[in-house]
């Protein structure tokens, strides 16, 4: 067997690490008997891309965005192309309020009261769970702090 060189060796470490660099931190959430994966967004940078350019989005797959601090945060579906619902969750993970978002489109969707999370998911998650203002998604403590 063939040795390879030194620096394909570290060239393949470096693309490597550079790919699990630009992977999100991911979390594990439910809801009533419902597991979701999430990718969590926590940083400035992660919160303002958000699912932008996306194609797909699996059937419990979302994305969790956390916050600094909770205020009555918005959200917009700007070069998203994918539909999606989302709840607006307090800092215990109750729903405060869910909204439905159409791709590429700048309407506002806002939280009803002050926030610290929000979880988007695919377009009608929510209600075909049934999941509505009070229920409780667990887990959000587990999140990483918003930097």
């Amino acid at each position: 067997m063939k040795t390879l060189p030194a620096w394909v060796t570290a060239l393949a470490g470096a693309i490597a690490a550079a790919s699990a660099l630009a992977q999100p931190p991911t979390i594990e959430l439910a809801a009533g008997i419902h597991l979701i994966h999430a990718e969590v967004a926590n940083t400035l940078e992660s919160r303002t891309q958000g699912l932008m350019f996306r194609k797909y989005l699996g059937p419990n797959e979302g994305m969790l965005f956390v916050f600094p601090q909770a205020e009555p945060h918005c959200f917009w579906m700007k070069n998203t192309l994918i539909p999606l619902s989302i709840a607006f969750l307090d800092a215990d993970g109750k729903i405060v309020n869910t909204a439905e978002m159409q791709p590429l489109t700048e309407n506002t969707h806002c939280a009803a009261a002050p926030v610290k999370f929000a979880l988007e998911m695919t377009r009608g998650w929510f209600a075909s769970k049934g999941l509505k203002p009070g229920a409780s998604v667990l887990g959000v403590s587990k999140a990483p702090a918003a930097r």
